[in-house]
């Protein structure tokens, strides 16, 4: 793991952040010296009265809880008396750990042996030093206030009397031991849930018992299970709440309508993947006398369904995201909400929750209005059929049907399509391209990265690999659903051009860090790229152009990638301070209340508002927020690992091939390649590499031959077979094919 620098974040208005780790930088630089609220603001180039408040507020709390002192007053220096600091640990693959605390600015290293028993993510208090070789600091634990997870999914190797469980995880160190009257049925091999129950002082192995016997290595549910389990993701719902939705009233009755503005014979449709079963949002288009167009953003209203305090909105909230692996979705509400009474199906009258918009001819919002609806959809298309409209028809004052060719078509046959349908496609088409070239304008960041997606037998076995690129239908939606999100943002987080205090629920995507950013500038200019980092919109204007520049070229996937990473992550937050990526000032999640949970809390308050509600306290929803945030990530690394799962599993049938490959990491252990025909990367290990004797370059991202002066470098092409596929750990080993 390399140490991690945050930026200093220099925002006019804005909430400052990582405010505590850049204070102690400041006073940390010259621990003899003293500060004011002035100097520290001035240091940090916050320059307004908010910012300041914020300095002020920060030194105090933290002279109250002795991590500073007031030598004076108003003025605060570090306590040097103390040594002692609270944190989380991430542990690395090798068995040593960092310690992370807003107390220092990098993360501070802890030898195993310091470690004190304490585990990936653990909140814990340390003992922080300067080693007597230098003036790096290192950490012991000394206390663990909160295990992070206590459940580890394994393979039981059993003994005649005993038994230990070796975790999936790179990050669990430690073998889980188990006695024999702890093993619930377990046989040798069988991949298990074991949970921790005890940890003795005089044991190098943790003590504790298997509560689940997930089946045998290997086996596809059993694989599929293990990664749900390693990230504590539910795959099933309990008895009681699907008797919950079971018990739902779906009649959509007349006293209920006259509630909402009635869109039924507005012309409205869907667009989504084929094999999508659960319909978020829809869209609907009319043309005005003005000339200008109505569009409506039109998405379930699960809140209605979904009520408070209820055991099946605790269940949606503690899964707080659907989680979608290679081979299934673990839905955050049961089927009959998330593919029955809340999914948007053609031809079906459906409650649902709008934002409708009168547009011009230059896509300008010219009139917005915000409620509660009742939605009839006329058709229902793949994202394959909208395309094929686009592609072969035309605008014009008479546009024609259009016949769906079946090669195209989601029912396995020709239909036509009417042509007040294929009109609206059009125009959206046409205003959605209008919005994505204002957007980019203004700094918006296109990651359109290819998607690997599998073929799969009835027996979920992958037979093939292809790519999914985002085409012009896929960006006629993510248009108009960035719209929504925005525009909902808008109406409750600005109130009469200014900035509103009412609570709410934003998606934010902080500025990237200047560490990270140049660490990437250092990697792409190897390949002859560069990036501006001088200004924010210059940032984002290079970034885009070298992803454009990479487009096509065998070292896409790579620098893409390296990108992403440069770029902070998006998290959910009451705490406006924009969206960097996408160039917004305000932005929420509203269009996927199925999927996703903060969606469901952002209809609830926009209706609390409607209503004439006044604003609840925030801390409640900054609580759900980072909830939600965890949720997602975790269900985010699940997804990965599906992948790369399947990945090793298609290789499994391809072991006497070689395959073209570019390098995409290089290791003091050996080199990550890229198989580029299907994205699949494993590693080539130095010692298996016979020709020389190699060793690790860190400056070149290079190993070289000792005797040859050869160079395998990040990005150079190559040729590999498959040594070896590890399913249980997902990973791939490949031989180097030399020249």
């Amino acid at each position: 793991m390399t140490k991690k620098k945050k930026k200093i974040y220099k925002k006019k208005g804005k909430v400052v952040k990582n405010l505590t780790k850049n204070i102690f930088r400041i006073l940390n630089e010259d621990s003899d010296k003293f500060y004011n609220y002035k100097q520290i603001a001035a240091k940090l180039s916050i320059v307004d009265t908010d910012g300041k408040n914020q300095v002020i507020k920060k030194l105090a709390e933290l002279a109250s809880t002795k991590k500073i002192v007031e030598v004076d007053r108003g003025k605060f220096k570090i306590n040097a008396d103390r040594k002692y600091s609270l944190g989380t640990l991430d542990i690395t693959s090798n068995g040593n750990g960092y310690f992370v605390t807003e107390d220092y600015e990098d993360d501070i290293f802890i030898p195993n042996v310091n470690l004190c028993k304490g585990l990936h993510n653990d909140i814990v208090k340390a003992y922080v030093y300067k080693k007597r070789s230098g003036k790096k600091l290192e950490a012991d634990v000394v206390e663990i206030l909160e295990r992070a997870k206590t459940e580890f999914v394994g393979v039981l190797q059993k003994s005649k009397n005993f038994g230990f469980v070796l975790p999936d995880s790179n990050k669990m160190y430690a073998d889980i031991f188990i006695s024999e009257n702890k093993m619930n049925g377990a046989e040798h091999g069988d991949k298990v849930q074991a949970t921790i129950s005890d940890w003795p002082q005089n044991s190098k192995n943790p003590f504790g018992k298997i509560t689940k016997v997930l089946g045998k290595p290997g086996d596809h549910n059993t694989e599929m299970h293990s990664i749900l389990l390693e990230y504590d993701l539910p795959y099933e719902f309990p008895e009681e709440v699907e008797k919950d939705a079971e018990s739902l009233p779906l009649e959509i009755t007349e006293e209920e309508i006259s509630k909402r503005r009635d869109m039924r014979k507005d012309l409205t449709f869907t667009i989504d993947p084929k094999d999508a079963k659960d319909f978020d949002d829809a869209l609907s288009f009319v043309k005005l006398e003005n000339g200008n167009y109505e569009v409506g953003i039109h998405i379930a209203d699960v809140s209605h369904y979904l009520q408070p305090k209820t055991i099946l909105d605790d269940e949606a909230y503690d899964r707080a995201t659907s989680v979608y692996l290679v081979d299934r979705v673990v839905p955050m509400l049961p089927e009959m909400l998330s593919n029955g009474v809340c999914s948007l199906r053609p031809h079906e009258e459906k409650l649902t929750f709008s934002a409708v918009f009168e547009i011009n001819q230059k896509a300008q919002v010219v009139g917005e209005w915000f409620g509660r609806t009742v939605t009839y959809s006329d058709q229902r298309f793949a994202y394959e059929e909208a395309q094929s409209i686009i592609e072969n028809c035309e605008l014009s004052d008479d546009v024609q049907p259009y016949t769906m060719p079946l090669e195209t078509s989601i029912i396995d046959k020709e239909y036509e399509v009417t042509p007040e349908i294929v009109e609206a496609t059009l125009q959206l088409d046409k205003l959605a391209k209008v919005l994505r070239k204002k957007r980019m304008k203004q700094g918006a960041i296109s990651f359109d990265r290819v998607e690997v997606k599998f073929n799969l037998d009835e027996e979920a076995n992958p037979v093939g690999v292809f790519f999914k690129k985002s085409k012009d239908a896929n960006k006629l939606i993510e248009e108009f659903m960035l719209l929504a999100n925005r525009k909902v943002a808008e109406f409750i987080g600005r109130k009469k051009g200014k900035p509103s205090n009412d609570t709410f629920i934003y998606r934010v995507h902080d500025e990237p860090d200047l560490e990270k950013l140049a660490s990437l500038q250092n990697i792409i200019s190897k390949f002859g790229y560069k990036i501006n980092t001088e200004t924010k919109e210059s940032t984002s204007a290079s970034l885009n152009q070298l992803l454009n520049d990479v487009n096509g070229k065998a070292e896409s996937n790579m620098i893409e990638t390296l990108a992403i990473r440069s770029m902070s992550k998006a998290v959910y937050t009451t705490q406006n301070i924009g969206h960097y990526g996408l160039a917004f000032d305000y932005y929420s999640h509203f269009t996927s209340p199925i999927r996703r949970y903060p969606d469901v809390m952002t209809h609830r308050l926009l209706q609390h508002y409607l209503d004439g509600g006044k604003s609840p306290k925030a801390e409640l929803y900054e609580e759900k927020c980072k909830h939600s945030s965890k949720r997602e990530e975790l269900a985010s690394k699940a997804e990965r690992d599906s992948i790369k799962y399947m990945q090793v599993k298609y290789m499994q049938d391809h072991k006497d091939e070689v395959f073209d490959g570019v390098i995409t990491g290089v290791t003091e252990w050996g080199i990550y390649v890229e198989i580029s025909t299907n994205k699949c990367e494993g590693m080539v290990r130095i010692r298996d590499i016979k020709s020389d004797y190699y060793i690790f370059d860190e400056k070149q991202y290079a190993i070289v031959g000792q005797s040859t002066k050869n160079m395998y470098q990040l990005g150079d092409d190559v040729k590999v077979q498959v040594k070896k596929t590890d399913l249980e750990r997902k990973h791939l080993d490949f031989n180097l094919i030399e020249d």
